[in-house]
């Protein structure tokens, strides 16, 4: 039997010709006999013409990989000029018109009736199910992906662009996916190096298509203060963004289904603050001024921090608000008390004899947690801005942001774990970016992260046990400029690129990946 095997695009096999005996065998109108054309003789023993079958469909190939695939028989689809992207629900029509754009399409807005070729958004109201989940239906020359929410339905639309990118086609059959962790992130530090709002925006479109939901922006630091202010623009750097720039950036990331989660880091790393108010400088009992420390005995440090923090939320919508905490620089000396003895009197004077400068910091650190939960935030702080054996407990609330364990007094994962935490995962041995790659530092590869990380692994390379993995609410991958003219922009985007695929291919699916790195690079290269 001699057979042709056509494939086009993402593995898939789009058209099986058998003599005779197909897979799918004859279909009726499909099979035609030769004979009764006229000025041709009948045949003695007639050959019947080809019959179209298919084989089975393979799971498509995308960053992050899909969870599940149900193969089907069928040619798949593939995006045609003038064909319509239907809505079923008028809080689609953002996604429909993206999507229609991006494959060349028509937005049709909501319809009920079915043509060839459709690409059907839908809502599904799935009770209980992830609300970031979806599924994919290819049948019958339409698609039709349906969701929970518009988020899921988004994410959606990105698994076909990747599946349809460069002429691919859709497999046949349905793709059933959610993400294991709900934060997908990845953190810039716009305030040690400014990066252009067009840079930003690249990078936003970027995380969207890869699926992340965060982008943490740390724009207040020793080196600049890089956004806009009206309640302190005695603070601001000369290069910054105006927050004209940061609303553009915002609608750009919610159309992405993207939040971003801002920072303004205190008691430590306030040197552009200071640096306009120099009478808050944190001073030892010697009289030296203490590098990025912001004097927390002082009322008037926390009013211009509660200043800040209530001006910028009311500029960025969202829920998580990372708070830093960490690297307050009076907690490194080996008797904080005496070499601070305004923090230790305030301390006391706050929570009674006895009371510490940890104490102290870890009052600052509720107190802002206050500040922005007034504005129905949840609060989040590095893990060194947690304090062993004080009387002052951090808020249970504030989740954990785990990024290290070389601080003094370091804390393992697992105290934060049992305490009941809420973690998030910024392993600065696999996700950390840092330029210039000071101290112990190393540009972070996909290749590791892909090979060797999971959102399990919160500090070294040891993952903690799977019992405590629903606490752990994800992670994220973090550019930090040290060194900031170590590398221009554009090297930073190239350097980040495979990284942030294989971070978020961990944060989708923390399994072994079905594909070798290798072949997941290559799919990366494939994909764009």
């Amino acid at each position: 039997m001699a057979v042709a095997l056509v494939v086009v695009g993402a593995g898939v096999s789009l058209g099986l010709w058998a003599a005779s005996g197909g897979d799918g065998g004859s279909t009726g109108s499909e099979a035609r006999s030769s004979q009764g054309v006229p000025g041709r003789a009948p045949q003695a023993s007639p050959t019947p013409s080809p019959t179209r079958s298919y084989p089975l469909s393979e799971a498509p190939r995308t960053i992050p990989a899909v969870r599940d695939h149900e193969p089907a028989r069928g040619p798949g689809w593939q995006p045609e000029k003038g064909n319509r992207v239907v809505v079923d629900d008028p809080a689609l029509a953002d996604e429909g018109r993206l999507v229609a754009g991006e494959l060349g399409m028509a937005y049709a807005g909501e319809k009920n009736d079915k043509k060839a070729g459709d690409l059907r958004l839908a809502l599904n109201g799935g009770k209980g199910a992830n609300p970031e989940s979806y599924t994919m239906t290819v049948r019958d020359g339409r698609v039709e992906i349906g969701g929970p929410t518009d988020a899921g339905v988004f994410y959606g639309t990105r698994t076909l662009k990747q599946e349809t990118h460069d002429g691919g086609t859709a497999p046949e059959g349905v793709v059933k996916d959610e993400p294991a962790k709900p934060q997908r992130g990845f953190m810039l530090d716009i305030a040690r190096k400014p990066f252009t709002a067009d840079w930003i925006e690249d990078r936003i479109r970027e995380l969207g298509d890869l699926k992340f939901n965060q982008l943490g922006l740390h724009f207040s630091d020793d080196q600049g203060f890089r956004i806009e202010s009206s309640s302190h623009p005695e603070i601001v750097s000369q290069q910054h963004l105006t927050k004209a720039q940061v609303r553009k950036i915002i609608d750009l990331a919610q159309s992405r289904h993207i939040t971003i989660v801002p920072e303004i880091d205190s008691p430590g790393h306030l040197g552009a603050v200071i640096d306009a108010h120099p009478d808050l400088q944190l001073r030892s009992a010697q009289g030296s001024a203490v590098q990025g420390a912001i004097d927390i005995s002082k009322a008037e440090s926390a009013e211009i921090v509660d200043d800040l923090l209530n001006e910028y939320a009311d500029l960025f919508p969202g829920g998580p608000w990372h708070l830093g905490g960490d690297e307050y620089q009076a907690l490194t000396r080996s008797n904080p008390e005496a070499s601070f003895p305004q923090l230790a009197a305030a301390a006391q004077e706050k929570y009674g004899s006895g009371a510490t400068v940890a104490d102290l910091a870890t009052g600052w650190l509720n107190d802002r947690a206050d500040t922005v939960r007034k504005h129905q935030r949840v609060p989040r702080a590095w893990n060194d801005g947690f304090f062993r054996g004080t009387s002052v407990q951090a808020a249970k609330d504030i989740q954990v942001a785990y990024w290290t364990g070389k601080e003094i007094g370091a804390r393992a994962p697992l105290e934060y774990l049992q305490a009941g935490r809420k973690v998030i995962n910024y392993n600065d041995e696999f996700l950390y970016y840092v330029l210039g790659e000071p101290q112990t530092f190393v540009y972070p590869t996909g290749q590791r992260i892909y090979e060797q990380w999971t959102p399990r692994v919160l500090r070294g390379t040891a993952a903690v046990p799977a019992r405590y993995d629903g606490q752990i609410l994800g992670g994220s991958f973090a550019v930090w400029c040290d060194l900031a003219n170590s590398q221009t922009q554009d090297q930073v985007a190239a350097g980040i690129r495979m990284p942030l695929r294989a971070t978020v291919q961990k944060l989708w699916d923390p399994d072994k990946p079905e594909l070798s790195w290798a072949q997941f690079r290559a799919l990366a290269d494939r994909l764009g």
